[in-house]
């Protein structure tokens, strides 16, 4: 059994709407974490919804494939069980929900068993001192009121409890000063091993010096123009992305 998350020839579109992703190619081998850049309006965001599932979207061809098991017939929440998991660029805040029982929830959904208390808080102070945080967001209600920091951290945590196979992370960098993004990089790497594979979708280099990629792709009008090492990163940080772009009409 293949042990990847494997995007093949995906095309998608809004619903009713343009089509944006046009044939994209990606395999994401479990135990590596991949990097997906491109400038704004690539289509980078609508594949990390397209791949978890997103309503909004409609796959009008190719494949999404998970340890070589196809998804696409499958929701959002389903999906989730097959150890996918999204973060968010923006977030979604839940007044009245406190964190602690919206996670334990997720957690039990996502097994389709109940979690014991005192697993479940073992692996909250896990993911708390791994982000250097206080109880106290434990208690308070799912990203209300949380600063844009606090919302992409929250994400880690989440993920550091629930224990995806394989995390799409949205910009997760978008917004954070330095010091959050370190704490950030810090519940990612955490999570590297055999058993865990991400993609890791942003605009910029920065994060990269901090969750180090085993491989680089740029997507460029919807579809993966080139790919390399982390090396490649630094140079659309130096040259930008026209040059890309070129490559792209050339292709």
């Amino acid at each position: 059994m293949a042990n990847e998350l494997e995007i093949r020839n995906l095309h998608a579109r809004i619903v009713d709407g343009e089509a944006i992703l046009k044939g994209v190619n990606l395999v994401v081998p479990k135990g590596q974490i991949h990097a997906v850049m491109g400038p704004n309006g690539a289509g980078k965001s609508t594949l990390g919804k397209v791949i978890a599932g997103d309503p909004g979207y409609e796959v009008t061809q190719g494949d999404i494939l998970v340890d070589g098991e196809s998804i696409l017939e499958l929701g959002p929440d389903e999906r989730a069980r097959k150890g996918l998991f999204l973060a968010f660029q923006y977030p979604v805040e839940v007044p009245g929900v406190s964190n602690a029982n919206f996670l334990r929830l997720a957690l039990q959904a996502k097994r389709g068993e109940e979690v014991s208390v005192s697993e479940f808080y073992a692996k909250l102070q896990k993911a708390l001192e791994t982000l250097e945080w206080d109880e106290s967001i434990l208690t308070r209600y799912l990203n209300d009121g949380f600063s844009g920091g606090e919302k992409k951290r929250n994400e880690i945590m989440h993920m550091m409890v629930l224990e995806p196979t394989y995390a799409i992370l949205d910009e997760t960098d978008s917004g954070l000063d330095i010091d959050a993004l370190k704490l950030v990089a810090k519940g990612v790497n955490a999570m590297r091993g055999p058993n865990f594979g991400a993609l890791l979708i942003t605009h910029y280099q920065r994060i990269l010096n901090y969750i180090v990629p085993d491989a680089v792709h740029v997507m460029i009008d919807g579809r993966i123009v080139t790919s390399g090492g982390p090396e490649l990163a630094m140079k659309l940080e130096e040259q930008g992305y026209d040059w890309v772009k070129e490559l792209a009409v050339a292709n």
